[in-house]
């Protein structure tokens, strides 16, 4: 039987896995292994990152958008923390993740070495894979059955790797091991599926709620939809499933959401969640009869009332609702849902043509979408920017990113590097607040480094504004909110990309063209006047 280096055996495994790069920085627990990168880097791009969390970050983005894994690495002690956020935020939104964290070397572990942390706890929360690898003969085991487990689990999964593990010989012995991964196509009771079509057939208002589990069951979702006469109200992360502007869609529910939506679920008679556990209690009716769709059964039921579930997987779930159920001929309610959307669209029309001078983020981001292709990745930052986004950005085939359940600022411009890796023939987008870029924006130089042609639009009101409101609605003066101003263009400049500064709306049109034709990573920096991001559904409108 023949030898090969642990290392070489693991990066054999990533090849297998079609894991074809790696975020992270080098460094002296972790050094080993990149050796080994190194010598694959025809087929496994390493993306060296500014600060680790934005590895995580982007290796999260890259999982939501293609739902393959992504995979990061760190040193151990001050990079593997520095991960923490980023894995955090695949952990919330069920992404599945690899990370690989330095240690120092097995003989050193335990006796306070330099930079030593028990990584296996410090990651214990965030994983649903945590092990480290006590011997080169495992390493290769260990990261196959670690990618598994982040697909199987949808979540994070860590290897903890002394630095001194790679560079032994280990038998060759990978073909034991399959990097085949078959995933379940699970289906409901028969029971439960014809008392669904029951209670579907008896409604007279049936609203659908879908979730990211619908992604991969757009068709379905779609032809469901014109069956029973329902409107589709999607949550945040699942926007894009169905475009905007698609008769059956009104929108988003929520603090961001649409009041056509809000009052559409208020009305319902019967509310068939799918895809979702969505977490909002306020947004929904006190007792409305509920069916929920979810391949997770421990999440049916979790956070509204229902009275029927139905646990597996989307596409074929709906495929047999679709077969059972009798077509509803009235379509009164999903007609009059249609016209309050007319009602809602023109209201947003009528605010876009009123936020001009002095500039506000409407109007900006309706001269974005002018010029974003089709397919373009977004990835949207969190604070008032992702209301704005949610709210005025037409949204059709676009790949659309975002941190929803964990909410972390700062997840803006990995996303967009991450699209881009993902999708190279496409437009990569990042819109942020000041805020949320400046957390992260040491890495629009990893941009520019690996030539990612991504394009990052800040809506600069100098300030932190969901958190100002949030303030104000508690009754207390603004404090601390207000962030000192800088000129985000020059910074572009100095980094050695692009950069294009906006203070008056007769400007946006010409400078978004211009932006969305640069060859160089570009920041453009939108001044915008602070405004409140007033919930849909207490907008006034005729």
């Amino acid at each position: 039987m023949s030898h090969v280096m642990a290392g070489e055996a693991a990066t054999q495994i990533l090849k297998d896995w079609n894991v074809d790069h790696i975020y992270g920085m080098p460094g002296d627990s972790i050094n080993e292994f990149v050796e080994y990168l190194r010598q694959e880097k025809n087929e496994i791009d390493f993306i060296q990152v500014r600060h680790e969390e934005v590895g995580a970050l982007a290796a999260s983005a890259y999982a939501k958008l293609t739902g393959n894994i992504g995979a990061c690495l760190s040193i151990g002690g001050p990079g593997a923390i520095h991960l923490l956020n980023g894995l955090y935020d695949a952990k919330a939104d069920g992404a599945p993740v690899l990370v690989l964290a330095g240690q120092v070397p097995t003989t050193e572990i335990g006796m306070d070495a330099f930079q030593e942390v028990d990584l296996t706890r410090l990651f214990d929360d965030v994983a649903v894979f945590n092990q480290r690898v006590p011997t080169p003969d495992s390493f290769p085991k260990l990261l196959n059955q670690a990618i598994r487990s982040a697909y199987t689990y949808n979540g994070v999964a860590v290897l903890v790797l002394p630095d001194n593990i790679t560079s032994h010989m280990v038998k060759e012995e990978t073909e034991q091991t399959s990097s085949i991964y078959s995933v379940p196509m699970s289906r409901p009771a028969d029971s439960d599926v014809k008392r669904a079509v029951t209670s579907i057939e008896n409604a007279t208002r049936p609203v659908i709620l879908a979730g990211n589990g619908t992604k991969k069951a757009r068709q379905e979702l779609e032809k469901f939809a014109e069956k029973i006469k329902a409107p589709i109200i999607f949550t945040l992360p699942s926007k894009g499933v169905l475009a905007d502007t698609h008769p059956y869609n009104l929108g988003q529910l929520g603090d961001l959401g649409t009041k056509p939506a809000y009052h559409a679920v208020q009305d319902a008679d019967i509310l068939i969640m799918i895809g979702t556990s969505y977490p909002y209690r306020d947004y929904l009716p006190e007792s409305t009869p509920a069916i929920q769709i979810d391949n997770n059964p421990d999440v049916i039921g979790k956070r509204y009332p229902v009275h029927i579930g139905l646990a597996g997987d989307t596409g074929e779930t709906l495929t047999l609702l679709l077969e059972e159920i009798q077509t509803n001929s009235n379509s009164e309610f999903l007609n009059h849902s249609q016209r309050e959307k007319m009602k809602w669209d023109r209201h947003l029309e009528e605010v876009v043509n009123n936020s001009k001078e002095p500039l506000k983020a409407p109007y900006v981001i309706s001269q974005l979408s002018q010029v974003i292709e089709d397919h373009a990745t977004v990835s949207v930052d969190v604070g008032n920017v992702t209301v704005w986004m949610a709210r005025y950005f037409p949204f059709t085939h676009h790949k659309f990113v975002i941190s929803s359940w964990m909410a972390t600022m700062g997840c803006g411009l990995p996303g967009a590097i991450a699209g881009k890796l993902a999708y190279p023939d496409r437009q990569s987008i990042a819109v942020c607040g000041d805020g949320g870029f400046s957390m992260i924006m040491h890495d629009f130089l990893t941009a520019l480094k690996y030539e990612l042609p991504i394009m990052v639009v800040i809506l600069n009101n100098s300030q932190i504004a969901m958190i100002t409101s949030e303030q104000e609605e508690a009754g207390n003066p603004s404090y601390e909110t207000n962030l000192e101003n800088m000129d985000f263009a020059l910074f572009a400049e100095a980094c050695g990309g692009v950069g294009y500064r906006v203070d008056h709306y007769k400007e946006v049109s010409s400078v978004f063209e211009k932006a969305s034709k640069e060859v160089k990573p570009v920041i453009v920096d939108v001044r915008i006047k602070d405004e409140k991001a007033q919930p849909g559904h207490t907008h006034q409108y005729e």
